[in-house]
């Protein structure tokens, strides 16, 4: 075997020893740090104490947290998922397709404090919207929709093409393929996909700085009340110096969720082969 193979599977295997051990480094780390206040009380109190968040718990930004990143995944899910369709599938123009590329490309860099402050612009200043879980939510969803459009055109390109192509050339329409034959084929990339972007969504801090979190507020009952998250609570517990323990908590807290969306949307994804 010449050295440079030897060289390039070394590093390989060390990149990925890497990685996993930075991974689960940092689970255990929150889970050492974290455990010794995440008790039942705190999974379903609300924040207390003086200054606030010294005592309680954060079952407000929990379903804050949730809610929004659910309705913005559902929301920037569909929509991007019809955005990869039309690019794979119904896209014959190249150049057309080029520059929906680049756009979604650039959409994706752009800065979360820049999206947040655009979410405030417009849905805030311009429309007039209080700070509530619609405007998190509508903010949230274009920041990750480029996200989840461009992970879902490469799942459909990479699992559908030549079935799609099969299927057109026995003359069955080209919408009942994609709806019966593409998307189940490609479910299991689609939904990793759409966990990413959920769990990209509530790990934001800047977007629902300017649109709709709040320091203390309760379980939101309608869309127009404002809400609480865990990381712009952790943001404060931190900033402020109030409680470096429940900030361990909560992060620990928030890691669990992003872990549970994840295995939750995997699993739906491999349900048929089950």
């Amino acid at each position: 075997m010449k050295i440079k193979d030897i060289i390039f599977k070394s590093w390989i295997y060390i990149s990925g020893i890497i990685v996993v051990v930075v991974t689960f480094g940092v689970f255990l780390y929150f889970l050492y740090k974290g455990i010794k206040v995440v008790t039942l009380e705190f999974i379903l109190e609300a924040p207390g104490g003086m200054p606030l968040g010294t005592e309680g718990g954060v079952f407000p930004a929990i379903m804050g947290s949730l809610m929004s990143g659910l309705l913005s995944g559902l929301i920037g899910g569909l929509l991007g998922l019809c955005t990869s369709i039309y690019l794979v599938f119904y896209c014959n123009n190249k150049k057309n397709q080029k520059y929906m590329l680049h756009a979604l490309q650039l959409l994706a860099g752009i800065p979360s404090v820049i999206i947040g402050l655009f979410g405030y612009t417009v849905l805030i200043v311009g429309l007039g919207l209080n700070k509530s879980l619609i405007s998190v939510t509508l903010t949230l969803t274009v920041m990750i929709i480029p996200f989840i459009a461009l992970r879902m055109k490469k799942a459909l390109e990479e699992t559908s093409k030549d079935q799609f192509i099969c299927s057109l050339s026995l003359g069955i329409p080209k919408g009942y393929t994609i709806i019966h034959l593409v998307i189940p084929n490609a479910l299991k990339y689609i939904m990793t996909s759409l966990g990413l972007g959920i769990v990209f969504a509530m790990g934001a801090t800047a977007p629902i700085m300017f649109t709709g979190a709040v320091i203390i507020a309760g379980v939101p009952n309608k869309l127009t009340d404002p809400i609480m998250a865990l990381p712009y609570h952790l943001y404060v517990l931190v900033n402020e110096g109030i409680s470096i323990e429940m900030a361990y908590g909560t992060a620990f807290v928030l890691i669990v969720l992003v872990l549970l969306i994840n295995l939750i949307c995997h699993f739906i994804g491999n349900f048929e082969d089950v």
